[in-house]
């Protein structure tokens, strides 16, 4: 099948099928008439794996070390499984900053609700980000 047919299939963009393919997690056989990348089944059933792998978080080169272990036959759950235990810790993290920084969105907010707009005069750009103080405590 052509990137257009695969594309389809595996529920994604053409650009998506093309992507995979520069970074090699597919591999298709060129067309010996036309040049035309042609895929198979197994590059579908790639495709939907990479999917699942890519909603769990793990990045393209992650996804290639994978493909790389079971492709030798050698099982990549240890390393799955390894890079998930070490992620986690990350996400979690980030998933903290991401709350204080929506803590002091609303802060802001709140405290511009009343603020005048103004006018850039040389001194100031925006008196609503300027009022806000660099260091701020979040409740």
């Amino acid at each position: 099948m052509k990137v257009s047919e695969l594309a389809k299939r595996g529920g994604v963009t053409a650009e998506t099928v093309r992507h995979y393919t520069r970074e090699q997690l597919l591999a298709p056989k060129r067309h010996p008439d036309n040049g035309y990348q042609l895929y198979s089944a197994t590059d579908l059933e790639r495709l939907h794996f990479i999917q699942r792998a890519r909603k769990l978080g793990f990045s393209v080169a992650e996804i290639l070390d994978i493909l790389a272990h079971a492709d030798h036959g050698d099982s990549p759950c240890p390393l799955v499984r390894d890079l998930l235990a070490n992620r986690l810790p990350q996400i979690r993290a980030q998933i903290r900053e991401l709350e204080a920084l929506a803590q002091r969105m609303e802060q802001a907010l709140e405290s511009w609700q009343h603020m005048p707009d103004g006018t850039p005069d040389g001194h100031s750009l925006c008196r609503l980000i300027e009022s806000f103080p660099e260091k701020q405590e979040v409740k």
